[in-house]
């Protein structure tokens, strides 16, 4: 029962992950049909890149969920735990890459803004 219970709970934030990367589509699909006569058409497709970008990038922190639950709650053997390990690294490849896209510069990197914000508090 319990096991049961657990896959229905993997399976569940597995299709929620899903869901907000198609979500994250039709959403920035709308916008950007509604900026079609408002922005230059540069910027209008550097904030639609943007907008899909986040989409997946929050849809697949959701499905890196999924799988620690499924590793650690149901599976919990070495076989699994280094399946876990190269779904984590490949995804974590992904999302640097997609933050990378998105923002146009490493997640450890400042930007101006806050650096300036940053002296400006001290």
């Amino acid at each position: 029962m319990t096991d049961q219970l657990l896959h229905i709970i993997v399976r569940s934030v597995e299709w929620f992950g899903i869901a907000i990367i198609v979500l994250g589509l039709i959403v920035s699909t709308v916008r950007f049909a509604m900026q079609l006569r408002i922005q230059e058409a540069h910027d209008r497709f550097r904030a639609y890149r943007a907008d899909i970008g986040r989409g997946i990038l929050l849809g697949l922190e959701v499905l890196v969920a999924a799988d620690i639950i499924a590793t650690v709650a149901i599976e919990p053997t070495l076989d699994s735990l280094a399946v876990l390990a190269g779904i984590v690294a490949i995804r974590t490849f992904l999302s640097l890459s997609l933050e990378v896209e998105v923002s146009g510069r490493w997640p450890w990197q400042q930007t101006a803004r806050e650096v300036s914000e940053r002296q400006q508090s001290r």
